[in-house]
């Protein structure tokens, strides 16, 4: 029995515009076992957003396959396969931080005594218990990103997509909430799909570094971490974690990522 759960095949995605057709994939092929973290890389326009946008069923391929637990990336999602953790917190301003954590497992028809449970959980394992009833304007930006994690693991799906959710924090609280996250899959085993322009946040986290370049978007190089799945912040002087930000470097510079 496989432990591949998410397996792309020769997959490309191109747009039509006004202006023609954009190639946004083409013929990427990759597979994603099980309890993975895997960052994608590259620079903007590199399709690396488009790629977990069709995982999620959120973007549809005009070419190749893409399969999710065996099955069409619809069906995971009909499923509640995954979880996905957007660039930017999402949070409704009107509903207090346990309210807009709950809102999918309303969604879903979760009861009640279920709801509460689940909702002690996501915050206690995101290190915001006592927050429940705050709004998201009292919290701070990093606070609010945990709150949006929370979210997307409150219906305890496998799989995590997260598309550049620390982009626009300040490089402190990003340290933090990167400890925090390798902490949050180590508890959790999920598979992690994480989306990032940074080097040293894509070498930190993932077992698996995949790096793209565009025009079209495409696979240019994927790097297995040699790193111990115990990574104080420190790791990241280490000979062994800058030779890896070497190759990603590397494999960045050999796309043409530097032409625009």
């Amino acid at each position: 029995m496989t432990d591949t759960v998410i397996s792309a095949k020769d997959l490309s995605l191109t747009f039509q515009t006004n202006d023609g057709p954009v190639h946004a994939l083409k013929d990427v092929t990759l597979d994603i076992q099980k309890g993975d973290f895997v960052s994608f890389i590259g620079p903007s326009g590199c399709g690396k957003t488009t790629f977990l946008r069709c995982m999620a069923d959120l973007e549809h391929p005009t070419g190749g396959s893409i399969t999710v637990n065996g099955v069409s990336p619809e069906e995971a999602r009909k499923s509640r396969a995954y979880g996905y953790v957007f660039q930017h917190a999402g949070l409704y301003p009107w509903r207090t931080i346990g309210g807009n954590i709950r809102l999918p497992l309303e969604i879903m028809g979760y009861g009640k005594a279920d709801q509460d449970e689940r909702v002690q959980r996501v915050l206690d394992l995101v290190e915001l218990s006592g927050f429940e009833k705050k709004f998201p304007w009292q919290l701070s930006g990093g606070m609010q990103q945990r709150a949006s994690i929370a979210r997307a693991l409150a219906f305890d799906a496998d799989i995590l997509l997260m598309d550049e959710p620390f982009g626009a924090l300040d490089e402190i609280v990003r340290d933090h909430l990167n400890e925090q996250l390798l902490h949050l899959w180590d508890r959790t085993n999920k598979t992690i799909g994480f989306v990032t322009h940074s080097i040293p946040e894509a070498v930190y986290l993932s077992t698996k570094i995949v790096v793209m370049s565009p025009r079209p978007g495409r696979i240019s190089d994927v790097i297995e971490s040699t790193l111990p799945k115990e990574r104080p912040l420190d790791i990241r002087d280490t000979p062994e974690f800058l030779e890896i930000a070497h190759r990603v470097r590397e494999g960045l510079r050999a796309g043409h990522a530097y032409d625009d």
